[in-house]
């Protein structure tokens, strides 16, 4: 809730330029001295005391446990100053933290997710090929009561400045293997146009919308569930009720700038499993919490809600009225 009071301001133009058109919201933040980068993430044992080192307003700060924070101020290599005591920090040959020392204790960096540009993977739990062969033959949960009829609408033939990063396609996915056998993002008419009027709206901020999923075939959604380990079962849907993905009513998908065709920074990445993927998660840079936030704000003017647990994730308004869907990209037109 910090970091929402803390754009307030921001997000009173971002609200004008959602209900009345381009109107700009305050500039993105600047990002942060190189010599920071490597430092900011988090430090601690699991399930111990934890130091969240993150950068707010142009300044280096540190989290113990969420209840103190200080600003540090350098003092020598690796040395930093702060109302908490003296940090030092130890950094590897890339100049990235691999632990901070506090009042005597050693703390390790911990392993949240990739860096930015990297993918994270798990282990499947099972063999991928032997999970595609029991989720192809198994079949969808039953449903009952009235739905619409489907209407997927392939994203960029609806505006072609739309690009597209299918990581289900390739392998850079948390499972390192392809599960789509065709690049292709589908939603539900409706959604598709409420996609296509948050992306033009974002036109005059210079950004636009990178896609990365919409309609998932169901036979997929239990593809990752069986190949997830239980404990991680929070970032994957069930497939005995289905995914609002299957119903062609659900996308995952980011910014990039329009400028340098880019993926912009955010606090996690993309189908990361760990609390970073959260929307409220307060870590990171300033500039990437800005960019986490207007995409937010953009989509959730058009009627999507972003998911508790994926900052990514947004779900359409009316995605309760469409059935689970397990028709594979090859049978949907062109």
């Amino acid at each position: 809730m910090r970091s929402l009071r803390r754009f307030a301001g921001v997000w009173i133009a971002a609200l004008a330029w959602a209900q009345q058109g381009p109107v700009a919201p305050a500039a993105a933040p600047a990002p942060p001295p190189a010599a920071w980068r490597g430092l900011i993430g988090e430090y601690g044992p699991r399930d111990s005391t934890r130091v969240m080192v993150l950068e707010r307003d142009g300044r280096l700060l540190a989290h113990v446990d969420s209840t103190h924070e200080a600003v540090l101020r350098p003092t020598g290599a690796g040395r930093f100053g702060s109302a908490l005591g003296t940090l030092r920090f130890r950094r590897d040959a890339r100049g990235r933290a691999t632990s901070l020392a506090l009042r005597g204790a050693i703390w390790p960096r911990r392993a949240l997710g990739p860096d930015e540009g990297a993918v994270f993977r798990i282990a499947p739990v099972r063999p991928i090929e032997e999970l595609r062969r029991e989720a192809l033959a198994a079949t969808p949960p039953v449903e009952s009561g009235e739905f619409r009829p489907s209407d997927l609408v392939e994203l960029v033939t609806l505006d072609s400045t739309i690009k597209l990063d299918i990581r289900y396609a390739g392998s850079r996915n948390f499972l390192g293997t392809p599960l789509y056998t065709q690049a292709r993002a589908f939603l539900q008419r409706p959604a598709a146009e409420a996609l296509v009027r948050a992306h033009r709206k974002l036109a005059a901020l210079g950004y636009g919308l990178l896609i990365h999923d919409g309609y998932r075939p169901w036979y997929v959604t239990k593809m990752f569930w069986d190949a997830t380990p239980p404990a991680q079962h929070e970032f994957v849907a069930d497939p005995a009720s289905g995914s609002r993905h299957n119903r062609g009513a659900a996308v995952d998908l980011t910014l990039y700038d329009r400028r340098t065709g880019a993926a912009v920074e955010m606090p996690g990445t993309y189908d990361e499993f760990s609390h970073r993927s959260y929307p409220g998660y307060p870590g990171g840079t300033s500039r990437q919490r800005w960019h986490r936030e207007l995409l937010r704000r953009a989509m959730e003017a058009e009627g999507f809600t972003v998911f508790s647990a994926e900052w990514w994730h947004f779900d359409f308004k009316d995605w309760k009225q469409y059935r689970i869907g397990t028709t594979p990209f090859e049978r949907l037109g062109r």
